[in-house]
C-alpha cells in the first residue's frame, strides 16, 4: 500500500514528484503530499485529502520550487484520511520530513516514550513516530540519525527522508516494502515502483531488506542497516514504455487492460512453446537441477485474492494432467500454520506485484523449512522474484487498475504452460502435450471472439445494475472463476454484494437466498460437469431466480433455463477459465460504470498490498 516518490538532481523536483504520484496512485488514494527543499534551505510541504488531482490543484496556487524533495500517496492504516494524517510527516521543528510505506508495529510504545521526552505529535499515524525518532538522534548527519532510529522500530517500512539541516541528500531505507532508485544523468529518482520512472530513466536499483541508501545529486551509496558496511549493487534495465502507463484511448485503465487480454496471452506464451514436440520451455525453471524438478511430489501454491483463484485453476490443471498433488493456501494463513514440508515439496508464490506482504512472508517461511521455492510474478526484479529459487515471469505488462484482470488471465496461462512443462517429464504423452500446446496458442484469437460480446455485456450490466446481491456458481475448473466473478463485482461495483460458490455447495446453504431479486451467474460451458450444472440451474429456476449463463457457442438448449446467455468459444476444458473470466470482468466493469463508481480506484482498496 501507499506510494513513495523522491527526486534529487538538476531539475525542478515537483515535476517528477507529481508525475510519479499519478503513476503510483493505484497504491493508495485517500490523501497525498509533497515536500520540497527550496534554494533558501527551507522545506515547503503541501498536502491534500483525496486523489492526486486535489493535490495538483493546491500546488498550482503555490510555487513549490526546489531540486530535491519527497512525495507520498496514501492508503490509510493508522488514522482517518485527513491533511494532518497525510504524508510527508515532519518532526517538532519542521526540519525533518519523511514519507513512509508500511506499518510500525511498536509505534505506541515508542510514541509514549517520545511524548515523555517532550515531543509534540500532530497526527494519528504510526509514521510520525519515525520522524521524531530521527529528530531525537539527529546530530548533523541525517543517515546516521536514520540508522539509529530504525534500530528501535519493529515492523515494515520503505522510507524517504529529507532534512533542511543536512541538505543535498535523500535517505531511503527498506524492510518488507518495495523501494527503488532510478539512475538518470546528474539526477536520481526514488519510487515504490519502476513504473513511476518511465520516461525519466530505464536504469533502476532495487533495494533489498535491511539496506539504506544515501542519495545526492552526484551519486548514491547503499549500506547495511545492521553494520553500516557498504553494499555494491548492479542496476537493472526496466523495459517499460510510456504507453503502458497511459489509457491508450480508453476511458478507464480497467477496460484497457481487459481488452489487452489477447496480447497478454501472446506475451505469456511467446517463445515458450515447442508445438511439434508438445513441449514447453521455461527459461526461469531451466536453471534448476532438472532431476530435482522431476522429483517434486507435491506443490503448495501460496497467493492472495485474485492470484489465489488463479492458483486454484492451476491446482486442477496440474493434478489432472501432470499428476502432481497440489494444495492452494492463502498467503495470509500459510505462515501461521505448521505446514509439513520436505525437500520434495515445491512452494510456488503467485503475485502480480511480486511484493504482496502475506505471500512474501509465507514464501520466506517455506524457504526456512527447506522447500524448493518457485514464483509466478509480473514485475521483474520484485521481492518474490528475487527470493525464489526460480520462477516464471508473466510478461503481462503494467497493470494500473487496482482490480487485477490481465494479470489473472496471464497467471492461468502460465499455469497451463507449467502443466505441460511438468507433465511431459512425467506421464503426459506426446499427443496430449501437442494437443494442449496447440490449444493454448489459439487462446488469443478466442479471447478476441469473447470481447466481441462487449456490447451485449454492457446492455446486461445496465439491466442488472439495480440488484444488490448476486450468486456466482461454477464447478471444477470454473469454480475458481465463480469466486473471481464475485470478487470483481464486489471490488469494482462496490455497492453490490456477491458470493462465489461451487455449484454442488449451493444446496448446502446459499439456495436459501434465492428469489426473484437474487440473480445467479452460472458458468456452464460444455464440459465434464455440464449436466451437474444444469441440475443446479433447474434448482434456481424452480425458486424464480434469474439466471445469467456463460455457455459454449452453439448451445441453444441453455436458453430454455437462462434469462440471458453470454457465449464463449469451445476450447479444452482446462483452458475454459481463461475465456469465461473475460465476460465476468467486463460485466463488473460496466456495472461499476453504470453505478458511477471509480472502477480504476475502488474505495478502500490499493493495488499492491505491502502490509499484513
Amino acid at each position: 500500500m501507499c506510494g513513495i516518490a523522491g527526486y534529487i538532481g538538476k531539475n525542478e523536483a515537483s515535476e517528477f514528484l507529481m508525475d510519479a504520484l499519478k503513476r503510483l496512485e493505484y497504491r493508495g488514494y485517500d490523501s497525498a503530499g509533497v515536500a520540497v527543499l527550496d534554494k533558501n534551505g527551507e522545506i515547503n510541504c503541501v498536502k491534500s485529502v483525496g486523489k492526486i488531482n486535489a493535490l495538483e490543484k493546491k500546488l498550482k496556487e503555490k510555487n513549490l520550487s526546489g531540486r530535491s524533495g519527497i512525495a507520498h500517496t496514501r492508503w490509510a492504516t493508522h488514522g482517518h484520511p485527513s491533511e494532518k494524517n497525510a504524508h510527508p510527516h515532519c518532526d517538532c521543528e519542521g526540519d525533518i520530513y519523511i514519507a513512509h510505506n508500511g506499518i510500525i508495529e511498536n509505534y505506541k510504545a515508542l510514541k509514549s516514550k517520545l511524548i515523555q521526552a517532550g515531543h509534540k505529535f500532530k497526527s494519528e499515524t504510526d509514521t510520525e513516530v519515525i520522524t521524531h525518532l530521527i529528530e531525537s538522534h539527529f546530530q548533523g548527519n541525517l543517515e546516521q540519525a536514520v540508522l539509529n532510529a530504525l534500530k528501535h522500530t519493529e515492523g515494515a517500512y520503505a522510507i524517504a527522508v529529507i532534512s533542511k539541516n543536512d541538505p543535498g541528500k535523500i535517505i531511503i531505507a527498506k524492510k518488507s516494502s518495495p523501494l527503488i532508485i532510478g539512475i538518470g544523468e546528474n539526477e536520481y529518482f526514488i519510487a515504490s515502483d519502476p513504473s513511476a520512472t518511465v520516461g525519466y530513466t530505464d536504469k533502476v536499483i532495487y533495494l533489498d531488506d535491511g539496506e539504506l541508501g544515501i542519495i545526492t545529486k552526484d551519486g548514491y551509496k547503499i549500506i547495511s542497516i545492521i553494520d553500516s558496511n557498504e553494499i555494491h549493487k548492479d542496476h537493472c534495465k526496466v523495459d517499460l514504455d510510456v504507453s503502458e502507463v497511459q489509457k491508450g484511448g480508453y476511458d478507464h485503465f480497467l477496460l484497457k487492460e481487459i481488452f489487452e487480454g489477447p496480447e497478454v496471452v501472446k506475451n505469456s506464451i511467446r517463445g515458450r512453446i515447442i508445438p511439434d514436440e508438445g513441449l514447453v520451455k521455461l527459461g526461469g525453471l531451466d536453471v534448476l537441477d532438472q532431476k530435482k524438478l522431476r522429483n517434486i511430489n507435491r506443490i503448495i501454491i501460496i497467493a492472495c485474492g485474485t492470484a489465489s483463484y488463479a492458483g486454484l485453476v492451476g491446482e486442477y490443471m496440474l493434478e489432472e494432467y501432470a499428476g502432481i498433488p497440489v494444495e492452494v493456501e492463502l498467503g495470509s494463513e500459510f505462515r501461521y500454520r505448521k505446514p509439513i514440508i520436505d525437500e520434495r515439496t515445491a512452494v510456488m508464490a503467485v503475485s502480480q506485484s511480486g511484493e504482496t506482504a502475506d505471500t512474501l512472508a509465507s514464501l520466506l517461511e517455506a524457504k526456512r523449512k527447506g522447500a524448493l521455492t518457485l514464483g509466478i510474478v509480473n514485475v521483474v526484479g520484485s521481492a518474490i522474484a528475487r527470493e525464489t529459487d526460480a520462477g516464471v515471469y508473466n510478461h503481462a505488462g503494467s497493470e494500473i487498475s487496482v482490480a487485477s484482470t490481465k494479470a489473472f488471465i496471464s497467471q492461468m496461462t502460465v499455469f497451463a504452460l507449467l502443466t505441460v512443462y511438468f507433465g511431459r517429464t512425467r506421464n503426459m504423452s506426446l499427443t496430449m502435450g501437442k494437443r494442449i500446446t496447440e490449444e493454448i496458442q489459439k487462446i488469443p484469437s478466442l479471447i478476441e471472439k469473447v470481447l466481441e460480446s462487449d456490447g451485449q455485456i454492457k446492455i446486461l450490466a445496465k439491466k442488472y445494475s439495480g440488484y444488490k446481491n448476486f450468486l456466482f456458481l461454477g464447478r471444477k475448473y470454473n469454480y475458481p472463476i465463480a469466486k473471481e466473478g464475485a470478487l470483481k463485482l464486489k471490488e469494482i461495483a462496490y455497492y453490490i454484494h456477491a458470493e462465489g460458490y461451487a455449484g454442488g455447495e449451493m444446496k448446502h446453504g446459499p439456495i436459501a437466498m434465492i428469489d426473484e431479486n437474487f440473480p445467479c451467474f452460472f458458468i456452464v460451458p460444455n464440459d465434464s460437469v455440464y449436466e451437474k450444472m444444469w441440475s443446479n440451474m433447474e434448482e434456481v429456476k424452480a425458486r424464480n431466480g434469474k439466471i445469467i449463463a456463460i455457455a459454449t457457442e452453439g448451445n441453444e438448449d441453455i436458453k430454455d433455463l437462462a434469462d440471458d446467455v453470454i457465449y464463449v468459444p469451445k476450447t479444452l476444458e482446462m483452458l475454459t477459465p481463461i475465456l469465461t473470466a473475460i465476460p465476468l470482468h467486463l460485466f463488473a466493469a460496466y456495472v461499476g460504470i453504470e453505478l458511477g463508481c471509480d472502477i480504476d480506484q475502488p474505495r478502500n482498496l490499493a493495488k499492491s498490498v505491502t502490509v499484513e
